[in-house]
């Protein structure tokens, strides 16, 4: 009797022990996981020692056990996985947000038949044909002209780094792909540069047209070297105020490049060099000497800069045997402050294309105008009429304005064909004896080579 009344008292105790484990089992975490294990082996131990518990007892015991082991799984396990229930549980509301705007659409009921006969937009349309955008920005107002009315003043507008873009590009911009074919012209005239070590204002300006000349088998030597000293908007050639000196040889590999090409006419240009003395004037006539010593009859067009205004340089490159004196004011009168360089300017240009006129009467003196850049119809038939009646320019070239980079002026407008045969005509109107005008147009451009070499020899042979 005293043995199971203190067995039942055991009992008892137990019993409370572990139903006070049981009713404090949901405060248990993932850290008392390791203390749990002991209460658990303690548990385990005592009860093997305890031999006399009743049936009864020894059940409850037993599942009393299994809750809390069953618990603590439990919380370790949700513990560990807590983001995955979370990720769950935001996986089910979007689903269930996105099933709510799906409720809520218009059932098109389109099935792939009705998709397929849908018209598709043409890709040049889908892009942009270069006929919307852009537009340029008004002139400022300190720079608006008080002697003209306010309304056509307003309507001017100038280019800008940054500005808006026209949508797409015109389908009239092809030009010929640079021959792959290691026999072609195209190969030879690069491999002849990079074997001389000489630049091209093809590559360095980024010329589209580049494949028709190469592939012609002539290229446009830039003297000098590669880097101007001046910082236009639209050009794409490398600048610095301490370029280099000029490589000495530099004449002598031109020579040998030209004689190699086999070519009749070459046009030679050069970055603008004010850290030189005379502008780079001497190099240049240095280089002309040569190439008409190698082959007398060879065509020498030389495409420089102002030499920041300094006549005399004009006058050393005028003597120096050339036969055109290139020089491009590039733009109208009102846009050069945007446009060029602050060191350069529209009356300087047409100064040095005069004087080198004066100096060689026998010269045929050319110049270059870039359109797309907010000039005006009248503008450009105003700059007609100055390089006529002031310089006695022979030969001007018109062609559309393409930006190199994003940190380059920003196109204006794309200039329709049908606008550049419109100045072609102006041109020889005003006396210009040829004008090449295209919205691939550029000053060293091979077609127009062909011609002024053709109205050279003819004119010549006629005076002779």
């Amino acid at each position: 009797m005293i043995s199971d009344s203190s067995n039942h008292e055991k009992n008892g105790q137990q019993q409370q022990s572990y139903s006070s484990v049981n009713f404090k089992r949901k405060r248990i975490c993932c850290s008392c996981v390791g203390a749990l294990s002991l209460t658990l082996l303690f548990l385990s131990i005592t009860t093997r020692e305890v031999s006399s518990f009743t049936t009864t007892s020894s059940n409850n015991i037993h599942n009393n056990i299994k809750n809390i082991y069953h618990s603590t799984n439990l919380l370790s396990y949700n513990t560990k996985t807590k983001t995955k229930l979370f990720s769950a549980v935001k996986d089910d509301q979007v689903q269930e947000k996105e099933q709510q705007v799906k409720s809520k659409e218009p059932n098109t009921n389109k099935n792939d038949d009705d998709e397929k006969s849908e018209t598709k937009t043409p890709y040049v349309i889908a892009r942009g044909d270069g006929s919307t955008g852009g537009g340029g920005l008004p002139m400022p107002k300190q720079m608006k002209n008080k002697d003209k009315p306010a309304e056509a003043e307003d309507e001017l507008v100038r280019p800008k780094v940054g500005a808006e873009m026209p949508e797409g590009r015109p389908s009239w911009f092809h030009v010929p792909a640079p021959s792959i074919d290691p026999k072609s012209r195209y190969t030879k005239v690069k491999d002849s540069l990079k074997d001389l070590n000489l630049a091209t204002v093809c590559e360095e300006a980024q010329c589209p047209n580049i494949g028709e000349c190469w592939n012609g088998g002539t290229g446009t030597i830039m003297l000098l070297g590669d880097t101007c000293t001046r910082g236009c908007m639209f050009c794409a050639v490398k600048t610095d105020a301490k370029p280099p000196p000029p490589d000495p040889f530099e004449p002598f590999k031109t020579a040998e490049a030209v004689a190699e090409w086999g070519v009749d006419y070459i046009v030679l240009t050069s970055v603008d060099r004010d850290d030189i003395e005379d502008g780079g004037a001497s190099h240049f006539g240095h280089t002309v000497e040569l190439l008409k010593m190698k082959k007398p009859s060879l065509l020498v067009e030389c495409l420089v800069s102002d030499f920041a205004g300094q006549l005399s340089s004009v006058e050393t490159l005028a003597k120096s045997g050339l036969d055109v004196y290139a020089h491009n004011v590039e733009t109208v009168e009102r846009l050069q402050p945007f446009v060029r360089d602050p060191r350069a300017n529209y009356m300087q240009s047409i100064n040095s294309l005069k004087h080198a006129k004066q100096t060689n009467p026998n010269l045929y003196t050319k110049t270059s105008v870039m359109l797309g850049l907010g000039e005006t119809d009248e503008e450009v038939i105003q700059t007609m009429k100055d390089l006529r009646e002031m310089a006695d320019v022979d030969v001007i070239t018109f062609g559309q304005y393409l930006r190199p980079t994003e940190q380059h002026l920003s196109v204006v407008e794309y200039v329709t064909p049908e606008k550049f045969q419109f100045f072609q005509k102006k041109g020889e109107e005003l006396g210009f004896k040829y004008v090449a005008s295209g919205p691939l147009v550029r000053s060293s451009y091979k077609a127009g080579e062909f011609y002024i070499k053709h109205m050279i020899d003819t004119e010549r042979k006629a005076a002779a």
